[in-house]
């Protein structure tokens, strides 16, 4: 009678865990959200569209002079560009998921946001403070990197999943052995604490299927990584001014 009861009670709990999460798909496959999981991917980068316009807005009157312009300019549309593009392929997932090539499309630009958002991150720091004589050409190469992995999504989009990660990790780890070469190392630690949100939220990332509303768990430590950076920006590059003579 015990056992019976409990055999009831896990399959209520799994009907209910259906409304909120589909059930885990192999590799090969997409993972199809829940309406719920839509909802959730679409608001969790949508409310943050408004804040990066204000936010990419505060350094550029902030600015002193014009790299602090441009640095603020490729910051701000860096960070804004990766919200919008997120909600929008949601929102084409969500509502438009039978127009397949539409759908797709969207797709491709949002993992594209996501290396130039990457490199936008970086410049700001690349840019105004002083680096070494071979560490300053990681000013012009993080954006080839950036090309180069939006030239892999527009090639291979989805077919090769875990190198797809893999480039990304390697696109944020790489350039932070620049930045740790500063002489100036005021904001390294919340660049770091910034990173280790992005990181821990890859686990999110790879657990739609597992973890109910994962990839809108994974959006919100993307939120609160960014936040940090943005903090860290505003803080040491813009607030207290340049603290070393700018390298051009």
């Amino acid at each position: 009678m015990k056992t019976s009861k409990k055999i009831r009670f896990h399959q209520r709990n799994l009907l209910s865990l259906k409304k909120f999460m589909n059930c885990r798909v192999p590799d090969c496959k997409r993972y199809q959200p829940t309406d719920y999981e839509h909802a959730a991917n679409c608001a969790t980068h949508g409310l943050w569209i408004l804040p990066s316009l204000v936010g990419g807005s505060v350094l550029y009157f902030l600015s002193l002079d014009q790299w602090h312009r441009v640095a603020a300019w490729i910051y701000g549309s860096g960070l804004t560009g990766l919200f919008i593009t997120s909600t929008l392929f949601h929102t084409a997932a969500w509502k438009i998921s039978h127009l397949r090539r539409v759908e797709q499309h969207f797709h491709m630009c949002d993992r594209m946001a996501i290396y130039f958002f990457i490199a936008a991150s970086y410049s700001p720091w690349l840019m105004l403070r002083e680096l070494g004589p071979w560490a300053c050409h990681m000013r012009w190469l993080i954006w080839v990197m950036a090309c180069i992995g939006s030239m892999y999504v527009f090639f291979f989009h989805e077919r090769y999943k875990l190198l797809e990660l893999l480039g990304y990790v390697a696109m944020g780890a790489v350039p932070a052995l620049v930045i740790l070469s500063m002489v100036e190392r005021a904001g390294v630690c919340e660049l770091a604490v910034g990173g280790i949100f992005y990181v821990v939220g890859v686990v999110f990332f790879k657990s739609d299927g597992l973890v109910p509303f994962a990839h809108a768990i994974w959006h919100l430590f993307v939120a609160a990584g960014a936040g940090i950076h943005y903090y860290a920006i505003w803080r040491y590059l813009y607030v207290s001014g340049p603290l070393l003579q700018m390298s051009r």
